[in-house]
């Protein structure tokens, strides 16, 4: 197994079938026909010779780094990404009134910011832009599995709390669940370099976590977190935190066979994770990891 792998999920044969589309909907980046039909085959060369055995976002990091070399761009996600952040950021206000009126405020915050991870451009059930307001209509029907008292009551007492930040758009969702965290004693951190819609410093500064908490990046492009690829400081950062807080699933699925100190915090979006957490897809998830 390569380095890199992790102690996460191991990459299902279903999950072949994610790759494949991300490479085609890549595909569509490119204006030339001639061109589209070039990086399709080499994208789906390289996902066949990929070790299939480490985590899906290990395949992901592999698949990204190749399209961002054959487009020439550093982020071709970045227009995606910006309109993300315009959405969620809109929302923002209805949110906060919204959860000013909810009696069960705390599970009403777990709930949103679960929802949030919906806007995953790396998910075949992940959803756009322009339907995020369907869905906040719908966010009180959605199934919750999960014990917000618990999750509080861990947040207040850990010593020190290392949030794991996932999508752009999604991290303004983030921001209303860390400014009810102890904020001195919370790190947040993005991805260290663009990879998908996936959420790097620059989406952290728009949505003002910046000037709220530290704020760190992992020193890696890979779509989850993949410790052995991380920056050092990431990694002493993630063995300091008494509790970590885990957003969205690729890195649940790079982090899942870690200990009890991470709460997992997701919308299920495919048959493969939630077959491994029980849960149906569109399940929203706040649970601890093993021996939590």
């Amino acid at each position: 197994m390569s380095p890199l792998a992790g102690r996460g999920m191991r990459t299902s044969i279903e999950c072949i079938a994610c790759f494949v589309r991300q490479a085609a909907e890549a595909v569509g980046l490119v204006v030339e026909d001639r061109r589209r039909e070039e990086l399709l085959r080499l994208l789906l060369k390289e996902i066949a010779a990929c070790d299939w055995r480490g985590s899906p976002p290990v395949v992901g990091q592999v698949i990204h780094r190749i399209i961002r070399r054959e487009l020439g761009v550093d982020d071709p996600y970045r227009a995606l990404k910006r309109h993300l952040n315009d959405k969620a950021e809109e929302l923002v206000p209805v949110i906060r009134e919204t959860l000013g009126r909810r009696s069960d405020r705390e599970a009403a915050l777990l709930r949103v910011a679960a929802a949030g991870n919906l806007l995953d451009a790396g998910a075949k059930s992940g959803i756009a832009p322009q339907d995020l307001h369907g869905v906040l209509q719908r966010l009180w029907r959605l199934p919750f599995r999960g014990d917000a008292r618990d999750f509080f009551r861990r947040t207040a007492q850990a010593r020190s709390i290392l949030y794991l930040a996932d999508n752009a758009g999604e991290i303004f969702f983030d921001r209303l669940l860390v400014e009810e965290l102890p904020r001195d004693r919370v790190t947040v951190a993005v991805r260290g370099a663009p990879t998908l819609n996936d959420a790097t410093l620059e989406d952290a500064r728009r949505a003002g976590l910046t000037g709220l908490v530290r704020v760190i990046a992992n020193g890696s492009d890979a779509p989850g977190t993949v410790l052995a690829d991380c920056s050092a400081e990431f990694r002493e950062e993630f063995e300091r935190a008494e509790l970590i807080i885990s957003k969205g699933q690729g890195n649940f699925e790079t982090l899942s066979e870690e200990d009890g100190r991470i709460y997992f915090l997701f919308t299920v979006k495919c048959e493969v994770v939630g077959r491994k957490v029980g849960a149906a897809v569109g399940t929203l998830l706040c649970v601890p990891g093993g021996g939590g």
